[in-house]
């Protein structure tokens, strides 16, 4: 496979093809002729030539596009915020030790989110969405079904807003599972567009963290009722998102079990936290886990043939109807588009900087105080990273996780070494996927 960076072509080609597309931009051409004589007939190679110099005319192969021109030639608007992610509760019924929340109190005291906040942050989303009608709220945590009538009742309030000031709110609810029951299940399947329910994979696995603040597993507990709500689920989307560590660098076979649970939508995480953890991931687990992705892949293409397929959030790709080139530049929108709210209303950049104090941009009755942050993270672009210029995988990550890169290299322009190459693999397994799906279409 050859992949043109600026253009974002795919090509799947022959041996010809390939090794002169990895020779052209050095040797003339009649030099690539003399070099490759040896392993193909000539004329197999000037017909080769002929189709690279074709797909170089149509700017489909060596194509230089100042994407960088043209993210600053972009029209200049007033900052519009689209999406909250609500802290509704800085608590947790769980006692995982990965949690990057700490165990989710966020290193704070245990708080729950008054309706009061939460009406006010309805009502600062609305305000500052500008002409945008679609909004986004996510209801995060801690655990949010510990504090679950608010967000009934801030979900309710929200619905009373659409029509008046012509908005529509997309609701996401992420939860451990511990407290889902028939109102839960009810409530989520109407008025939830999406659902991320916890759950790390095999029991073993899964119960080696996440565990309850009385020291058990709580496997047993969480599956049943997953599978009950996504049973029971016949609107809006779902996944189940695990998280891998050092400890079961064979996450493949979390994968599968989740798979074989029932699940057809699936997203596994590599943990972020210091080195120092024991259940860091380490240099030495790096080609495990590439190899993991690769066997997950082809494990994919083959139950997709045999009916019985899954959906696995990172190798999800479109390639003709994907986002358009200012997203593909600017990423995520953490700090300019995208909020956190904290139980007492403060606002930080996205969720992984919440109780950082270095990052709290303002407050629900206030409103943002520190632009000069709004404006940094305005300048996270995939050009203002200095480790992205070269990458073939940049247009895909966007420059990567902003917090990610504070918390591994001290600065939001940094770069998370680790992150950037387990990105690169599942792209390259994702577009694999893609070539193999096309040749099949093709017969």
């Amino acid at each position: 496979m050859v992949l043109d960076v600026d253009s974002g072509s795919v090509h799947v080609t022959d041996d010809p093809v390939y090794e002169i597309v990895r020779l052209y931009g050095d040797l003339p051409e009649e030099e690539i002729l003399v070099r490759l004589a040896e392993s193909f007939p000539e004329e197999e190679i000037r017909e080769a030539l002929e189709d690279v110099r074709e797909l170089i005319l149509s700017g489909l192969l060596f194509s230089k596009t100042d994407h960088q021109v043209r993210l600053q030639d972009a029209p200049v608007t007033a900052p519009v915020i689209k999406a909250l992610c609500l802290n509704v509760a800085h608590t947790c019924n769980l006692n995982c030790c990965y949690c990057f929340a700490a165990q989710g109190t966020y290193k704070g005291d245990e708080a729950l989110m008054p309706l009061e906040t939460g009406k006010r942050a309805m009502d600062f989303l609305v305000e500052h969405s500008g002409s945008r009608r679609n909004l986004e709220v996510d209801f995060f945590g801690g655990e949010p079904l510990l504090n679950w009538q608010m967000v009934k009742d801030t979900v309710a309030y929200a619905r009373s807003l659409e029509e008046k000031h012509n908005k529509h709110f997309r609701f996401t609810l992420t939860t451990n599972g511990l407290l889902i029951d028939d109102d839960v299940i009810e409530f989520t399947n109407r008025e939830m567009d999406n659902v991320v329910l916890s759950l790390d994979g095999r029991p073993e696995t899964h119960d080696r963290f996440r565990l309850t603040r009385g020291g058990r597993g709580c496997y047993d507990v969480v599956v049943p009722k997953f599978q009950e709500l996504v049973r029971r689920r016949t609107r809006g989307t779902y996944y189940v998102r695990g998280t891998y560590t050092h400890e079961n660098t064979d996450f493949l076979e979390d994968i599968l079990h989740i798979a074989d649970l029932g699940f057809d939508e699936i997203s596994m995480e590599p943990v972020v936290c210091p080195p120092c953890e024991p259940y860091a991931l380490t240099a030495e687990d790096m080609p495990i886990v590439q190899v993991q992705y690769e066997k997950l892949a082809l494990e994919m293409l083959k139950r997709d043939k045999e009916g019985r397929g899954f959906r696995f959030y990172h190798f999800t790709m479109d390639l003709d109807h994907g986002p358009c080139i200012y997203k593909r530049i600017a990423g995520c929108g953490s700090g300019t588009e995208y909020l956190a709210v904290t139980p007492n209303g403060d606002l930080y950049p996205c969720h992984q900087f919440v109780e950082n104090p270095d990052f709290l941009m303002g407050n629900l009755r206030e409103g943002i105080v520190r632009t000069d942050l709004q404006e940094t993270f305005g300048r996270c672009n995939v050009f203002a990273r200095s480790g992205c210029q070269e990458c073939w995988a940049k247009l895909y990550c966007s420059g990567g996780c902003a917090a990610n890169a504070y918390h591994m290299s001290g600065s939001l322009l940094g770069i998370d070494e680790y992150g950037c190459e387990l990105f690169k693999k599942r792209i390259e397994c994702a577009l694999m996927m893609k070539a193999a799906e096309t040749m099949d279409d093709a017969g």
